[in-house]
Formats: structure tokens, C-alpha cells, sequence
């Protein structure tokens, strides 16, 4: 092996030593600082400064929220997905590369279509019917 071959593992090396040393030391932090005994409210939930009341099965949420979370949901990863499309533009063929992409945009657009005509994107007031 050359000396270059022979640096360039220890520069791996080096670097897995570091990830390793900073991944243990988290934990060691986190054990050498956390509370030994456990005293009337450890273990409750801390809420901003605020005792919790109730039980959190009772809280019951509008499906508009799971629905928002969702639709976020799907479009980060969409994008996500945009972003090697980005990179690799100048190496796909021209019109077949643009219709690709603009068919890709098109479906998940037709999602925010379906979603705006079921109702999704409107907020009732409290006190309104569904």
C-alpha cells in the first residue's frame, strides 16, 4: 500500500473514532446528569411549567389535524424526492426529463385538489357543526 492509500484510512478512521466518541459521550452526559432516585413528580410529564391534568386518551383531536400532518407529510417527502431530479437535470434528455417532472407535480397536485374539494383546508369555528 502507498502512504497515500495508508491516509486516507486513517481519515476514515479518525472519523468513525470521532462519530463513536461523540455518540458514547451523549450518553455518558445524559447518564452522569440524570436524577438517581425518583421523588413524587419525577416521572409526570412536564408541560411547559404547567401541571398536566387528565389522561392523554381523553384528548380527542379534529381529523383536520391528521389530515394537515399527512398532507405535509407527503409533499416533504415529494420534495425530497425533487431534489436528485434538481441535481441530475443537465444529464436527462430534455422534453422527456420536463414531462417526467411535470407529471410528478401533476399527481401530487391533484392531491391538494382532492383534499381542497373534500373540505380539508377549511377550519370550522368552535361551536360549528361538521
Amino acid at each position: 500500500m502507498t502512504e497515500q492509500h495508508l491516509l486516507d484510512y486513517m481519515y476514515v478512521l479518525v472519523f468513525l473514532l470521532v462519530g463513536l466518541a461523540a455518540a458514547v459521550g451523549q450518553v455518558a452526559i445524559s447518564w452522569l446528569v440524570s436524577p438517581r432516585a425518583i421523588e413524587g413528580k419525577t416521572r409526570a410529564t412536564y408541560e411547559c411549567g404547567m401541571d398536566p391534568y387528565g389522561s392523554a386518551w381523553e384528548i380527542r383531536f379534529h381529523i383536520s389535524y391528521y389530515l394537515y400532518a399527512l398532507m405535509f407529510l407527503a409533499f416533504d417527502v415529494d420534495i425530497l424526492f425533487l431534489f436528485p431530479v434538481a441535481a441530475a437535470y443537465d444529464t436527462v434528455s430534455g422534453l422527456r426529463g420536463v414531462t417526467e417532472l411535470f407529471l410528478f407535480v401533476g399527481i401530487l397536485s391533484l392531491a391538494i385538489i382532492y383534499a381542497w374539494a373534500k373540505g380539508v383546508f377549511s377550519w370550522k369555528k368552535n361551536g360549528q357543526a361538521d
